[in-house]
């Protein structure tokens, strides 16, 4: 079994382990068919519902390094009704030791169990903590459960979006594969330690991976992470496959009222990103407010390189989600940077329609030009960021907040119907360099299937800050349209760009 080679190989402490060691553990799996390490879990255990499960909970005083007051702690998720465990061991100076299950680290609630009886079952997955808020008390800083998903918080922050290890095939193929985390080595950290560092062995029916993941906390937590992905020799080709993803949830906002969905709701947006942001090789900022579409909706953006890309929570005032227990405004955006030349793709973009606020419904990832064929492997290494009130933005200026209605026409009803207009608010600091009467143009376009009929830019006299408006025509409405528009600066034979170009699709 594929869990006994880890803890042979670790045993040894012939040296320190790293990213080798477990991309040489990878790299063995990658060369057999896949095999499931999931067991399956005690009968009792299966059958607890939801509430039940969620009673069980780990005694924080077992916490790895807590009697040590190391600067990092470790708690344990016990394993779910329906498997997927994972083995968790040690790096320590004498070597590497597997943690195992004890029914002891563990209060199991009001369920009546004899988990005495189980055996190792390993774990769902962990959550580490910091003193991230204040000197005196360990706040959550990440936590991995579930495939290969992982979300982390810096000061101040509620947990919202995800990232995972891989994304594959999640459109267009007959179905989505889940890599999952099967293993994971904590590296025990000094007593001064700035970063915690994770090592993680990621397998699936096409491809496995060796990861490090380096958590340095702070008002913006980073994730560094270097990963070594091999895929499988024999293995049916993968059509999609999603580097750096993240995952979030739009339910409904300024962009998209709730009077479209289910009307009643006292918030006026719920999401835990609001928009897409893009920076090419190439210069170009990117902004793509999110949608909760009613089918599948599958968008990317080609580029010769790639400097960043993340799924944003630009939003940050409470008047704008009005909600005491979720705190939209204090979730986290997450921004990616490739360590490296990640070489031509593309950024993908996958929203899907999700009737709550329950449901992650979006997916952005990147997709390499040159994908690795059966039998060969890839390097990556990039950032993630987790940011709060202070975001990466585009240096010159970016989109505040956009709002869709339907344009005025004097036209009859149908060409009305075939309108749509949109409000954009703008600001940053080249706009806020501008004389009065400074020669402002909103520069829009559309695919063929769309026109633009009016394209405004002015000062909102309420604000004193930029909009611009938009009116466009579709001229087939049972097909999409794609739309591109920023600020321009005209001086004369002279331009400037003044703003991130804002994107956005208007839906059959």
């Amino acid at each position: 079994m594929a869990t006994g080679l880890v803890l042979a190989i670790a045993a040894s402490g012939a040296h320190a382990w790293g990213l080798d060691d477990v991309a040489g553990l990878a790299k063995t799996r990658a060369q057999t068919p896949f095999q499931s390490t999931s067991q399956p879990v005690p009968a009792e255990l299966a059958a607890l519902d939801y509430d039940g499960y969620r009673d069980i909970r780990f005694n924080t005083d077992k916490a790895l390094w807590r009697s040590e007051q190391l600067p990092y702690e470790v708690n344990l998720f016990h394993v779910g009704p329906h498997g997927d465990s994972v083995r968790i061991s040690e790096i320590t100076a004498d070597g590497v030791k597997a943690i195992s299950y004890n029914p002891a680290d563990f209060n199991f609630g009001k369920n009546r169990l004899h988990p005495q009886a189980w055996g190792d079952l390993g774990f769902a997955g962990f959550r580490a903590h910091a003193a991230l808020n204040s000197p005196n008390y360990k706040d959550e800083l990440i936590a991995f459960l579930g495939a290969s998903y992982f979300r982390a918080l810096g000061i101040g922050q509620r947990y919202g979006l995800s990232a995972r290890g891989l994304v594959v095939d999640p459109a267009g193929a007959a179905r989505e594969e889940f890599p999952r985390f099967t293993d994971f080595w904590f590296e025990k950290p000094a007593a001064n330690a700035g970063q915690l560092t994770v090592y993680a062995l990621l397998d699936s029916h096409r491809m496995t991976g060796a990861y490090r993941f380096d958590i340095r906390p702070g008002e913006q937590t980073t994730v560094e992470v270097h990963a070594r992905i091999f895929m499988r020799a024999g293995a049916e080709p993968v059509a999609t496959l999603g580097l750096a993803p993240l995952t979030s949830m739009f339910f409904f906002g300024e962009n998209q009222p709730l009077s479209r969905k289910l009307p009643g709701d006292f918030r006026p947006e719920v999401h835990d990103s609001d928009g897409l942001m893009i920076a090419t090789g190439e210069g170009e900022w990117l902004w793509r407010p999110l949608q909760n579409p009613a089918a599948p909706l599958v968008t990317s953006f080609a580029m010769k390189s790639l400097k960043g890309f993340g799924l944003m929570q630009r939003d940050r005032d409470f008047k704008s989600y009005e909600d005491t227990e979720a705190r939209y405004e204090l979730r986290p955006g997450a921004w990616v940077t490739p360590l490296g030349d990640w070489g031509a793709g593309r950024v993908e973009l996958l929203q899907f329609n999700t009737p709550d606020e329950t449901h992650d419904n979006t997916v952005a990832y990147w997709v390499p030009e040159k994908l690795p064929q059966a039998g060969e492997s890839m390097d990556l290494a990039y950032q993630i960021v987790w940011q709060g009130k202070n975001q990466q933005l585009p240096p010159n200026g970016w989109v505040t907040q956009s709002r869709r209605g339907t344009g005025y026409s004097k036209l009859g009803p149908e060409t009305l119907s075939q309108q749509v207009q949109f409000v954009i608010d703008f600001a940053g600091p080249a706009l806020d360099a501008l004389p009065e009467g400074a020669p402002v143009q909103a520069i829009a376009s559309t695919d063929p299937n769309g026109r633009v009929l009016e394209s405004l830019a002015y000062r909102n006299p309420a604000t004193g800050a930029w909009r611009m408006t938009l009116r466009v025509q579709r001229l087939n409405p049972a097909k999409p349209v794609e739309l591109r528009a920023f600020l321009q600066l005209n001086n004369g034979p002279t331009t400037q760009t003044l703003s991130e170009t804002w994107t956005n699709l208007i839906t059959p």
